[in-house]
């Protein structure tokens, strides 16, 4: 699995330890620390 940085806060999304592949979250999902959409994350 893998992990997406957002660019905007630096928060990191690590798809193993939420058990959720980034690409199969909702397209309304946001950052959980600055709200930021799907689309400001890189994967890393």
């Amino acid at each position: 699995m893998t992990k997406w940085e957002c660019m905007i806060c630096g928060y990191v999304y690590d798809e193993d330890a939420e058990g959720v592949k980034f690409e199969d979250l909702p397209d309304d999902w946001v950052c959980p620390e600055c709200g930021a959409p799907k689309e400001d994350f890189e994967k890393i």
